[in-house]
């Protein structure tokens, strides 16, 4: 199934036989590995409802370019029968004028539906709502609900939780899950069986992050999107881990030092990845320019005591790495709500002392490392062996120190003026540390070697 040219209508009618079968998960990893011809082929001839039922997925790539191949009408059917916020996805990543004209394509109710979804930013709470939910008047009974939910299931993303909603203003009034509606009798009141606390809501602008964090907390399946008072449609717990697992693969992208890809990584042009990556290591490469600068600054005693140049390589890459491993740590406490910006100073607290002490790890290792090689005649540092060990393990307790303190802070102080945290990627924190790094270096041997070697 990986031939690039067209297969013979018999034989795609053959193939779409036997993808019928499969489990959509299986389908959709098919799909995503043929190319998009082949692929709009097959799905062409896939009966219409599993056609629905694979463009629901989130895993199938290529969607809008898919929908963009089908003839106008049929792919207005379809996104009229998707899910609500998954035909709202596709939309978005539309270009015009092809998302306008499946827009006036679908009916009146469904594009006013879609438009509410698309009118919000995304990353919020209303760009991933469905408005596809259980809802049911407060003086139905729970047969009347039980019956109700059987008609409707097919349409709704999820049944596992109802809402109690005024029929005339739409107020949301409560929210319970499957299980208290079959345990109850069916002549009860939804209203009694209900519980009496006010539901767990969001706000339609509330990020993606923050929506994962109630759900988690609260242990729901679904959390109403409410905005005064009315509920506009449920954000469910599969479409939070889909965003967040996007969400997460960007900021890794951006960690590791270059732009977050759009495709997959085998999917990926080549010049596309090289501007992806290009950009961010051009950047990188001026940044390390300034290490250059420093060490011309303090050539004349580079030129003095040769042997300092021994040890850059150490010095850069301890502080380097301390720096990556605190701004990791607070990237990922700041993402789980663990801490707010409230809390850099506690961060300082603890990230000073840390660093010193990992400072003083590293230092005695150093030390330790220069007296082998001296005693056991593996290199001579000179006659002066013993206060080139002292620079060395004073300066990685301060550059250690630094790097913890300058990764911690990277990520507060992007939050602060509206980035990404994620932005604070390991190879601008390590490039940072670099140049300050061998200033601390060459400052420390300035102080130390003074009178002997300098």
């Amino acid at each position: 199934m990986n031939e690039s040219s067209p297969v013979a209508d018999d034989d795609a009618v053959a193939i779409a036989r036997i993808l019928a079968n499969d489990h959509v998960a299986d389908v959709v990893e098919a799909l995503n590995q043929e190319p998009r011809e082949l692929a709009s082929e097959l799905l062409a001839e896939l009966p219409f409802e599993r056609t629905v039922e694979i463009f629901d997925q989130p895993e199938l790539e290529e969607a809008p370019e898919l929908v963009e191949s089908l003839p106008r009408e049929r792919a207005a059917k379809l996104l009229a029968a998707m899910s609500a916020d998954r035909a709202a996805d596709v939309l978005r990543e539309l270009s015009e004028p092809a998302r306008s004209q499946l827009l006036h394509a679908l009916a009146p109710g469904v594009r006013h539906s879609l438009l509410a979804i698309l009118g919000y930013p995304e990353g919020s709470a209303g760009s991933i709502m469905t408005t596809e939910y259980v809802s049911v008047p407060p003086d139905w009974t729970i047969g009347a609900t039980l019956e109700y939910i059987r008609k409707v299931e097919r349409t709704r993303e999820t049944v596992y939780a109802i809402y109690v909603v005024d029929p005339l203003t739409r107020n949301l009034l409560r929210a319970f899950g499957l299980r208290r509606l079959i345990t109850g009798a069916p002549e009860d009141r939804i209203i009694d069986i209900a519980p009496e606390h006010s539901p767990v809501t969001v706000s339609p602008l509330m990020d993606v992050e923050q929506v994962a964090h109630l759900i988690r907390k609260y242990d729901l399946l679904a959390v109403p999107v409410v905005e005064d008072e009315k509920i506009l449609g449920i954000v469910t717990v599969d479409d939070v881990l889909d965003t967040m697992i996007e969400e997460n693969t960007e900021d890794v992208h951006r960690f590791g030092g270059m732009e977050a890809l759009d495709e997959p990584y085998m999917k990926m042009g080549f010049f596309s990845m090289i501007g992806k990556r290009g950009g961010w290591l051009c950047a990188l490469f001026l940044s390390e320019m300034l290490t250059a600068s420093v060490m011309q600054h303090y050539e004349v005693e580079l030129e003095k005591a040769i042997v300092l140049t021994l040890f850059i390589p150490l010095i850069m890459s301890s502080g380097g790495n301390s720096g990556s491993q605190a701004t990791s740590l607070v990237i990922r406490a700041l993402a789980l709500r663990e801490i707010s910006l409230a809390d850099w100073w506690r961060v300082v607290m603890r990230e000073l002392p840390s660093g010193v002490v990992l400072g003083t790890m590293l230092g005695l290792v150093g030390v330790v490392r220069i007296t082998l090689w001296q005693t056991l005649g593996l290199y001579d540092y000179g006659p002066h062996w013993e206060l080139i060990a002292a620079t060395v393990g004073v300066a990685l307790v301060g550059i250690v120190t630094f790097g913890s303190l300058t990764g911690s802070m990277l990520p507060f102080v992007l939050k602060r003026i509206g980035f990404d945290p994620a932005s604070a990627s390991a190879p601008f924190v390590a490039t940072l540390v670099d140049v300050t790094g061998l200033a601390i270096y060459f400052t420390v041997a300035l102080m130390i070697l003074r009178g002997t070697l300098l």
